[in-house]
């Protein structure tokens, strides 16, 4: 039987509405929809470029806490909320996949909160 752990942040968000941060079910690794918000809700950068970079970091040690890291990412999504954020995005996501290069997917979306203009959730498999 494969083995399914639950990493929490133990925010609101995941208790409220039972999900979590990281659910890694043998080999592979899915890392919930991140935003740019620090431990006390802070958002973190103010344009697409900066919370995307943001976000990176903060799913790396995500990533970390199960023993995997940025390589083992096979499928990227990233929403944003204004088309014209795209290239930054993008770039910002080149810079930290550049030789990892997963799959990728982006939407125009609307996020909960106005300030947070992108959200980045990862799958990798170690």
């Amino acid at each position: 039987m494969t083995k399914r752990e639950l990493i929490s942040s133990n925010t609101k968000w995941e208790k409220e509405f039972a999900y979590s941060r990281i659910v890694k079910y043998g080999n592979t690794i899915e890392v919930a929809g991140t935003t740019a918000v620090d431990e006390d809700g802070n958002v973190m950068g103010e344009n697409a470029k900066e919370q995307a970079e943001y976000i990176f970091k903060k799913i790396d040690a995500n990533l970390k806490q199960v023993k995997a890291g940025l390589m083992d990412v096979v499928r990227t999504r990233m929403y944003i909320t204004d088309p014209a954020f795209a290239e930054e995005v993008g770039k910002a996501h080149g810079a930290y996949f550049k030789n990892v290069k997963p799959a990728s997917t982006m939407v125009v979306a609307a996020l909960i909160n106005k300030n947070l203009l992108v959200e980045i959730e990862v799958t990798a498999v170690i």
